[in-house]
């Protein structure tokens, strides 16, 4: 299967006439493929992406285009639909990140380089919305599980909803296999299936500890939408928050999210392994 992550949105660049450059980045998930096309933002637009795309599909049709952009989104949803291919909200578009943070430190060295501040990846994000009170279950716990007994323990039991996406396994990240990995468990009771499935409509992307008054523990899901998932004043609990924000640190940012009808180890709602924005990348 054939995938590529894309990305079409301004550069820190202007064209001669001073007005600022639209770069479209394309590649595949091993970035064998890549493709490259600027344009002024007067032309940034579908009916341009369309014609960039068509000699790049005559290379190498792929069955789906991940964007985590939402600036770049509509435009090649537009894009994708007039050339038959499916066009997907993703934001663990690694290589693609890893390839715009590249191109970020050659802006600098182009003669049209305009010196306006740039993060290549950065999104901004509304403030946080509080969880959905219906769906809420009985009670959350901070939890951990050695790298080596992961996905055995997970992988192996029927879960309604797993998401255990190949390349955020332990072994490919180069975990040891006694790395602790942190993770949040939520004992939904009654709801803990309608949580899951909202859970999994909504995407998650990462859960972090957000010090405060009081402190926070967000969701982040979909490309922007955050959620605040529990707020604390336990000095207990905030130590707990801590130790998982430095164990996730360790693990290269490697952390999951569990929801079971309750504690007995049994049975189980939904499960997804995160990473968020890994700053080693």
């Amino acid at each position: 299967m054939v995938i590529w992550q894309a990305d079409f949105y301004r550069r820190p660049l202007k064209d001669s006439s001073g007005q600022p450059l639209w770069e479209l980045l394309v590649c595949d998930e091993t970035r064998q493929f890549e493709w490259v096309a600027m344009c002024p933002q007067s032309q940034a637009n579908s009916t341009w992406l369309i014609e960039q795309l068509k000699p790049a599909i005559m290379t190498q049709k792929p069955e789906r285009i991940q964007v985590f952009r939402p600036q770049s989104l509509s435009l090649l949803e537009t894009a994708g639909k007039a050339l038959g291919i499916r066009v997907e909200p993703d934001r663990n578009t690694v290589i693609l990140k890893q390839w715009l943070k590249e191109r970020s430190k050659q802006y600098s060295e182009l003669e049209n380089y305009s010196h306006e501040f740039y993060e290549p990846v950065k999104l901004d994000q509304p403030p946080p919305l509080p969880l959905p009170e219906n769906l809420w279950g009985d009670r959350w716990r901070f939890a951990n599980i050695t790298a080596g007994n992961l996905q055995e323990f997970f992988a192996d039991r029927p879960i309604p909803i797993l998401q255990m996406p190949e390349h955020l396994l332990p072994l490919n990240l180069g975990l040891a296999s006694v790395v602790a990995i942190p993770g949040i468990v939520i004992d939904g009771g009654k709801k803990s299936m309608m949580l899951a499935r909202w859970l999994a409509e909504m995407k998650p992307f990462s859960c972090n500890y957000i010090p405060g008054s009081p402190d926070g523990l967000i969701l982040e899901s979909g490309l922007i939408d955050r959620w605040v998932m529990a707020t604390f004043e336990d000095a207990e609990v905030t130590d707990a928050a801590k130790t998982f924000e430095v164990r996730k640190q360790l693990a290269k940012g490697l952390h999951f999210l569990l929801v079971q009808p309750d504690d007995s180890g049994i049975t189980f709602s939904g499960f997804w392994l995160l990473q968020g924005e890994n700053k080693n990348n």
